[in-house]
């Protein structure tokens, strides 16, 4: 099974760092996911000016009588509650990443029937806006209807 995650509406490449940062502002922001104990292992860093941005990810989807079970190297497990982190950060001149915030895509919070579509269809489709309310990166948990979940048809070869 693969997750993909669509996002549009993303922040911008510069912003004021909030009250009580070390920095004035951030700039040239970048997100990413973020690998499952790798957090300095990121997966196609895309500038937060982007007009979209578009993440695939390998997983493996377990069907039993109390539901799915999802895994991969990008999706985290804490407290048994699988979720996905997208990963705010800086990117200065030596290509260096960092992070300074984290949205969780969370993955228990997709309805059932929508889940077990997709690991019978190969795909599951998270789409989402990552700005937030106050016009910055969006963190913290993400769940429905922030995050809008989908089963599709998976292509083949």
């Amino acid at each position: 099974m693969q997750i993909r995650i669509d996002a549009v509406d993303l922040p911008g490449r510069t912003r004021p760092a909030p009250d009580g940062g070390n920095a004035t502002s951030y700039d040239n922001i970048h997100v990413a996911v973020q690998r499952r104990g790798r957090p300095g292992e990121l997966l196609e860093p895309q500038p937060g000016d982007a007009e979209s941005a578009t993440w695939t990810l390998e997983c493996t989807a377990v069907v039993s009588a109390d539901g799915v079970d999802i895994a991969g190297p990008y999706v985290q497990d804490r407290l048994g509650r699988r979720f996905v982190f997208l990963s705010w950060g800086t990117v200065d001149g030596a290509g260096v990443f960092t992070m300074f915030r984290r949205a969780k895509l969370m993955l228990d919070e997709v309805p059932a029937e929508v889940l077990e579509a997709a690991a019978r269809d190969g795909l599951l489709v998270g789409r989402l806006g990552l700005t937030d309310e106050s016009g910055g990166p969006l963190c913290a948990r993400v769940v429905p209807p922030r995050i809008r979940w989908t089963a599709e048809e998976a292509r083949r070869g």
